[in-house]
């Protein structure tokens, strides 16, 4: 399976942790940290990335809800079939800009931090698989 990770760059902490857990158990992981270059297309590249992946992590955060490109990706997993019961949130820090609609598809909290909420994911992931 692959998992697209959405953040915002100040939460790249938090997808750092992610994107390794979720490489040790098996998942192939597009993050834009690693996979985006200079002179590259970003849009282009980040709109083959969601076509390609089955799974999408939503770090959620004040920073990341003001993002256009977050908002964007999220926006793209919702209405796409593909990430249907595999749109994950995950709180990174509490924002009053958390959509909605997130809030129904049961965010994983923050408590126990990023290697807390890496498992978390993991195992929602192996349970859609």
């Amino acid at each position: 399976m692959n998992v697209f990770i959405s953040y915002s760059p100040e939460d790249s902490e938090w997808a750092n942790t992610l994107a390794e857990r979720l490489r040790s158990a098996g998942f192939g992981v597009w993050d834009p940290e690693t996979e985006l270059y200079p002179g590259d297309n970003f849009a282009l590249k980040i709109a083959e990335a969601l076509e390609n992946a089955d799974a999408m992590v939503a770090l959620v955060s004040p920073d990341a809800m003001a993002s256009e490109w977050v908002r964007r990706e999220i926006d793209f997993a919702l209405g796409a079939s593909q990430f249907s019961g595999r749109l994950i949130p995950v709180v990174v820090r509490p924002t009053e800009g958390f959509p909605w609609i997130l809030r129904k598809l049961k965010p994983i909290s923050p408590e126990g931090g990023p290697s807390a909420a890496a498992d978390s994911v993991v195992q929602a992931l192996q349970r859609a698989a």
